[in-house]
């Protein structure tokens, strides 16, 4: 699946349009609370300019219904923050594909950078609109993904306009690059054992990745509230623990398939209320009281767990194992999470709650890789084929 990368081309003297994932948060008065996935972006950004190419950024911010522009979610405040961090001006075109961005890009000097607005601006992006598509594409030479978040969506940025750039160079940034190396390569020939850890709320959320999982994988350790749904599915006491019980015949099918490679928590960490400072009891697994919920795995599971990732040569974790935002319930996260950092083996830390969790506890360091992309990571997890990743150009 290795595919060209911007390193591999000579990009002086062209237009480079890079879809970017600039989706970051934003205070009441726009400002930037967290500017990591603009830092992400700046080895494919500095790749680009420092040779002698003109760069076109294009992105989406938050959720636009695609009806004109919402000051809230412009881009501005991202082009301004990348100004800082690149240590020279940075344009900014207050549209996409009209007058603005197309005067802008035209007058862009060999080793300049252009921000145009929110893609979801436009009604054409999340519609996969070939015009649109075709529009953005005029604008530049080669085409560059460097946003692994949006990489399994069909949005225009992603699929449409590459095709609209048929005959002109279409590669992956740095961090595609690294996504697929991991995700992808280093799942399809683990060395083993090859452990997955799976955490979060919902076995639903999780069905197809446990499913292509367990073919693959050598253990399978489940944490988090979707533990509960399997409990009940064996007929243990879940007492008020969040469950989903129109899933617990799936959560049976689920048990028989995976067999032994499926591991269970063996005690659960119960609160009587959602909080830190609630009345708490460890209780063996499928044995929680009647008022109480389980909020982490207890300590024998995290024990558990532990050993078993310390044996393991590959590693993916997607999801916590409790409520990690609320101590003491951060326990088995934190094992969990100890565990990977400490171990000697390949190590892929899946997006969203995850990654934040790595993050938090100070471990993103001391793992191999950390995913920039929850909903992509899990659809790569699942066997998922990205159409936005096929299209580009192989090695």
């Amino acid at each position: 699946m290795a595919k060209v990368t911007i390193a591999d081309i000579d990009p002086a003297g062209k237009t480079v349009l890079m879809r970017v994932d600039f989706n970051v948060p934003l205070d009441d008065e726009q400002n930037i609370t967290d500017d990591r996935r603009i830092r992400m972006a700046l080895p494919s950004i500095q790749s680009v300019i420092d040779r002698g190419g003109r760069l076109i950024l294009m992105s989406h911010l938050g959720r636009p219904k695609g009806d004109g522009t919402d000051a809230k979610l412009s881009l501005k405040p991202a082009a301004e923050k990348l100004s800082e961090l690149l240590g020279k001006p940075v344009a900014f075109a207050a549209d996409t594909v009209g007058d603005e961005a197309r005067t802008k890009a035209a007058a862009l000097a060999d080793g300049e950078v252009l921000v145009v607005e929110n893609l979801r601006f436009n009604p054409g992006e999340k519609k996969g609109d070939k015009e649109f598509a075709a529009a953005l594409a005029t604008l530049a030479d080669v085409y560059c993904n460097d946003a692994f978040g949006t990489c399994h969506r069909t949005d225009a940025s992603m699929v449409a306009v590459p095709e609209a750039m048929d005959g002109k160079p279409k590669v992956v940034g740095f961090l595609v690059a690294k996504e697929i190396q991991y995700l992808s390569e280093a799942i399809a020939n683990p060395q083993r054992p090859f452990v997955a850890i799976l955490g979060g709320a919902k076995v639903s959320d999780k069905i197809s990745v446990i499913e292509n999982l367990i073919g693959i994988c050598d253990k399978i350790l489940i944490g988090g509230a979707m533990a509960y749904t399997f409990s009940l599915a064996q007929g243990g006491k879940v007492g008020d623990s969040l469950v989903e019980k129109d899933k617990v015949e799936l959560a049976k099918e689920l048990l028989e398939r995976g067999g032994e490679k499926l591991m269970l928590p063996v005690d659960t960490h119960c609160g009587d209320d959602f909080k830190g400072d609630c009345n708490k009891v460890i209780v063996d697994a499928g044995e929680i009281p009647d008022g109480y919920e389980g909020l982490d795995i207890g300590p024998k599971t995290a024990a558990l767990y532990a050993e078993t990732v310390g044996a393991a040569k590959t590693v993916v974790w997607n999801g916590p194992m409790g409520v990690f935002e609320m101590p003491p319930f951060d326990e088995g996260t934190k094992a969990v999470a100890q565990a990977i950092a400490e171990s000697d083996s390949t190590s892929v830390i899946g997006g969203g709650d995850s990654a934040a969790a790595i993050q938090q506890l100070g471990f993103a360091d001391q793992v191999s890789h950390v995913s920039t992309g929850g909903g992509a990571s899990l659809a790569m997890l699942e066997g998922q084929e990205f159409a936005a990743v096929n299209l580009l150009d192989d090695k």
